[in-house]
């Protein structure tokens, strides 16, 4: 009999991850397919340099919207799946989650008042990427994934893709217009996310609090370490940007083309990562041993994967750079072609992240982002002072081996025991 319940159970498990990730990669797949067309259609218009300032400033946007997210992304899940049957306090999560962010927002915009003294010859694109940064103040995902219902978010994430794209085909028709493509890829988003919340506030009947300071203050302290790895993450594959804008900008350009490319594998490994979490919680809670053995056969097992994706992308590397910027350019296929054993990399990491959150370890996660900002910033100058574009294309592989090298060692000073 009991062995029949954990056949039940290992089933409705398998079951559950499987739902989570066939609806996240839903949203994934999108996204990647409708980026190809929004990167062949921006790059058509105002060129592979163009395209590198207006990444430049989305990837700016992107690294404030983290702060602003505040690692909320993360703990929202699992404090709305812990309190889906009590309105009142999903309501308090709800509340919460979005004060807090908003409170960040408008720093962010005293910030960015002051940020035309510093670097004024992109102060346009930054400003008007700001409804990038403002999305992430509304963005739901954490809480659809917390009712594990995400298949509406997944619909209309489409929805605003889409239309994103059309705008930029109506409106983005040269280099002029350039400075509007964040600005109209941002709008799309804050719409989007507040619809929403407005429905997902409705089913689920909560109702919006002005929120405690006790529990502000609590949020600022459990999630401190949570967003300092968060930024960290975005820092390993922006500062290099943020370092070509200031010492090699012709290299701009094609850079971060590859990267936006490279940059939908990390993104599904996020989404696998997310995917495993609420289960991956409850298998370490019950066999700390079964966990750790199912975690390194997935990880092989992506990397695998992933290899097999590299050593095609390498193969195909111009072909892939021609079709979406309809020049052949050395640099760009050069780049990407280094950058597609990136992901190999990372699918070893993305699970490591996974095991030390289970075991509550988040302070090692804390020390390891402080180390890799320091030695990306390190790294990403130091390469671009060199001038060798093959040497600032090793840049992400760099940081992401210095990240494996970390993450195993925390992982076999702190062996899996259930809790």
């Amino acid at each position: 009999m009991k062995q029949r319940v954990k056949e039940s159970y290992k089933k409705l498990r398998s079951t559950n991850i499987l739902s989570n990730f066939l609806n996240l990669s839903g949203i994934q797949i999108s996204n990647i397919l409708l980026l190809l067309i929004t990167i062949r259609l921006i790059t058509g218009s105002v060129g592979i340099a163009g395209f590198g300032i207006i990444m430049f400033a989305y990837r700016f946007s992107l690294l404030a919207g983290t702060v602003i997210n505040y690692g909320t992304g993360q703990s929202g899940i699992k404090d709305t799946t812990l309190n889906l049957t009590d309105v009142k306090k999903l309501s308090v999560v709800f509340s919460n989650t979005l004060w807090i962010r908003v409170l960040i927002f408008i720093l962010f915009l005293t910030g960015l008042a002051g940020f035309y003294w510093l670097h004024s010859s992109s102060y346009t694109y930054i400003l008007l990427a700001t409804p990038v940064v403002l999305a992430e103040v509304f963005n739901p995902l954490c809480f659809f994934i917390g009712i594990e219902k995400i298949r509406i978010f997944n619909v209309w994430n489409l929805v605003s893709n889409i239309a994103a794209v059309l705008a930029i085909l109506l409106f983005i028709k040269g280099p002029a217009d350039a400075v509007w493509v964040n600005f109209i890829l941002g709008t799309g988003n804050v719409v989007t996310y507040l619809g929403l919340l407005v429905y997902l506030s409705g089913r689920l009947k909560t109702s919006f609090q002005i929120p405690l300071k006790a529990d502000l203050l609590a949020i600022a302290r459990d999630n401190f370490y949570l967003t300092v790895n968060n930024i960290s993450a975005n820092l390993q594959q922006s500062i290099i940007i943020f370092a070509l804008e200031w010492g090699n900008s012709g290299m701009l350009g094609a850079y971060t083309l590859c990267d936006r490319i490279m940059g939908q594998s990390r993104n599904l490994l996020n989404i696998v990562s997310i995917a495993i979490y609420p289960n991956a919680v409850k298998m370490y809670q019950q066999n700390a041993a079964a966990w750790d053995n199912y975690r390194k056969r997935c990880k092989y097992l992506f990397a695998g994967i992933f290899a097999a994706g590299a050593a095609l992308v390498f193969v195909l590397a111009d072909l892939i750079i021609f079709i979406l910027s309809k020049k052949h350019n050395a640099d760009a296929v050069m780049v990407l072609r280094v950058m597609a054993f990136v992901p190999v990399i990372s699918a070893l990491n993305v699970f490591s992240v996974v095991d030390i959150l289970l075991k509550s370890k988040n302070v090692y996660l804390f020390k390891i982002a402080v180390i890799l900002i320091v030695v990306a910033t390190g790294v990403a100058f130091s390469l671009v002072a060199t001038g060798n574009n093959l040497l600032i294309a090793t840049f992400t592989l760099i940081i992401e081996l210095s990240a494996w090298v970390m993450y195993e060692y925390v992982i076999k000073k702190s062996p899996a025991k259930n809790v």
